[in-house]
């Protein structure tokens, strides 16, 4: 009996999502788009904050506090916050997501470039290069793996969030959620959450590949503490 029920949960999501294959594709591509662009304005914001959290101690704390205080505001507060300023639709939800996904890049890319050894700076000076030449040929490189693994977090929660648009009109896999829990039909709401969670591995996955191939030779990197050595 209960392998029944399973095997209906089981089959019944993924019948009406082929059932209705042209709104899952809109909704996929609304999704992405929030969380694409959400991630990559913060990465525009993050990692130039970063930069400047290690060079000057004062504006540092500043900017990682600031940070902080972003990453605490409810995701859904900045939408019924900002939707009355800039209307309803993707806007407020990505501006929501925007602010979700600064603190774990912001983080990152300052822990990444503190590890960096004074040897390897020091090395660089030797060489001539200048401060921006040795964050550029040095610093950056060597803190990627750190860097990357904060962008994966921010993808990752940024893919959840953006469930919460659906509740101001932007679309994405939120309102197939909102309308299975409505019509108390688990099939519906599966066909919203289950492509959610391969979105996450995928993207995830993704940018594991982007590190790989941008991290140098000569680094490895553990996830679990956000350590390299070089």
């Amino acid at each position: 009996m209960h392998s029944m029920i399973f095997a209906n949960l089981w089959t019944g999501w993924l019948e009406y999502i082929i059932h209705n294959q042209t709104e899952f594709w809109s909704l996929l591509s609304s999704h992405l788009r929030m969380v694409l662009i959400g991630e990559f304005a913060a990465i525009l914001v993050a990692v130039p904050a970063g930069i400047v959290a290690t060079r000057h101690k004062q504006l540092g704390w500043i900017v990682m506090n600031l940070g902080a205080v972003a990453q605490t505001i409810p995701p859904l507060a900045v939408i019924a916050l900002s939707f009355t300023a800039i209307g309803l639709g993707q806007r407020p939800a990505i501006l929501a997501l925007f602010f979700y996904a600064l603190l774990p890049i912001l983080k990152n890319t300052a822990a990444g470039i503190r590890q960096v050894e004074d040897s390897q700076l020091e090395a660089g000076r030797g060489m001539g290069m200048t401060d921006l030449q040795r964050l550029r040929r040095i610093e950056l490189p060597l803190a990627s793996p750190v860097i990357f693994s904060g962008i994966r977090t921010s993808t990752v929660m940024s893919i959840g969030v953006a469930y919460l648009g659906a509740f101001i009109g932007a679309g994405g896999f939120g309102k197939w959620v909102i309308l299975g829990q409505q019509r108390f039909e688990t099939d519906i709401l599966l066909a919203g959450a289950i492509p959610g969670a391969v979105l996450v591995i995928l993207l995830d996955q993704a940018f594991a590949r982007l590190e790989s191939h941008m991290t140098p030779t000569n680094v490895s990197t553990d996830e679990g503490t956000g350590t390299q050595t070089a």
